[in-house]
């Protein structure tokens, strides 16, 4: 989802909090919870969201298509060549 350009007007609470609104919060998928990196640059706030690993396992596209087994004998066969080299 790519939001291009909205602005809004937030008002700072107490102890320096500032409520985005809940369609902001929405079209960027973020939710109660999910941990914020804030950075400053050039005068500017900027807030990069980081999506819970479950939901984003839940809800990325699928790139692989591995059963259980599968997965475990790929994981032993990278192991045997990593530690028993």
């Amino acid at each position: 989802m790519i939001i291009l350009s909205q602005t809004v007007v937030c008002k700072v609470g107490k102890k320096g909090a500032i409520y985005i609104p809940k369609h902001i919060l929405k079209k960027l998928g973020v939710k109660e919870g999910d941990k914020v990196i804030i950075k400053i640059k050039d005068g500017y706030l900027i807030l990069d969201f980081i999506p819970d690993p479950l939901s984003l396992a839940l809800t990325a596209k699928k790139w692989a298509k591995v059963n259980v087994k599968e997965f475990e004998r790929e994981s032993e066969e990278e192991q045997n060549e990593l530690y028993e080299a």
